[in-house]
């Protein structure tokens, strides 16, 4: 298979995986800080299987990999702990809908660290995108759903988390050729350690719903979403790895009501459609404007 349709592939799959993430939270029933802890926690034991499996465990990383893939792994824990806060503050649809700005700012960190170029049509499909994302934003819930909450906190920690994403992304860069697997493993192993003096270790989970939410959060969303996020990282150029990102707000919103009775509405719809065809039209090279057919010299 082609390295970008495959690439193309993994990112729809972690993609669409991503979207359900708020779901499970909400699950757990756990702070956001304690939520991340276990999604580490669990994450950790999934790809230590993962990478034992695949003889990985054996590859040794050189200190600056090392260092790199911590780091990534600092910004992706103050990722997931924003983000996780925000669902509380401005619901799961809303925050993940401004979550999305992220593409942009990795797109400006791809030509400001990693010397790409950017074209007129891709700025453009990221415009109409940017514009669905907003047209989601603006279809607020109704006010009943605010009542005990921060609107503006939630956007705002939705917003630090998009930057925090795109760090931990624009990192992952420079770690080209480094199994995904071991990447993802460095990071969540850093969240361990960083989040376990923090966690209310007296008033752990209780239930099989709350641990099969955390689990689940660990497993899936970490352990098989982080390999193939990744590893599509690696095969994608950043504007592409911006337009398949879209796909998460998209499934998050479709979650969000089917969970939670959170209506679409028709602006919401109209985003949803905006985002897909700028996706869309990033990945299969699509023109916006057709250029003129040259005069016939004849004539």
């Amino acid at each position: 298979m082609d390295k970008t349709l495959r690439g193309a592939a993994e990112m729809t799959a972690a993609m669409t995986i991503l979207g359900t993430i708020g779901l499970f939270v909400i699950l757990s029933g756990q702070d956001p800080i304690d939520v991340v802890f276990w999604r580490c926690a669990f994450g950790t034991v999934a790809l230590l299987l993962i990478c034992a499996a695949q003889g990985l465990l054996r590859r040794q990383m050189t200190w600056r990999q090392l260092g790199l893939a911590a780091l990534g792994g600092i910004a992706i824990v103050v990722n997931w702990a924003m983000l996780f806060s925000a669902y509380s503050e401005a619901s799961i649809g809303v925050a993940t809908a401004v979550y999305n700005v992220q593409p942009f700012i990795l797109v400006g960190f791809g030509v400001l660290f990693l010397g790409e170029r950017i074209t007129l049509t891709k700025i453009g499909w990221l415009a109409i995108a940017f514009t669905g994302v907003l047209l989601i934003i603006q279809a607020k819930p109704g006010s009943i759903e605010y009542a005990n909450t921060d609107y503006a906190l939630g956007i705002a920690l939705a917003l630090g988390a998009a930057f925090f994403w795109a760090v931990a992304a624009l990192l992952t860069k420079k770690l080209t050729g480094t199994p995904p697997q071991l990447i993802a493993l460095v990071q969540v192993c850093v969240g361990i350690l960083m989040l376990a003096p923090f966690v209310s270790w007296s008033a752990l989970p209780s239930g099989a719903t709350a641990w099969g939410a955390l689990v689940t959060l660990g497993a899936v969303h970490t352990g098989i979403m982080y390999i193939l996020m990744y590893g599509a990282v690696q095969k994608l150029p950043t504007y592409l790895q911006g337009a398949f990102s879209f796909i998460y707000p998209v499934v998050a919103i479709f979650v969000d009501y089917a969970a939670f009775g959170h209506r679409l509405q028709p602006t919401q719809l109209l985003g949803a459609a905006a985002i897909i065809l700028a996706a869309m039209g990033m990945t299969f090279g699509w023109r916006l404007i057709r250029p003129g057919k040259p005069a016939n010299a004849s004539q």
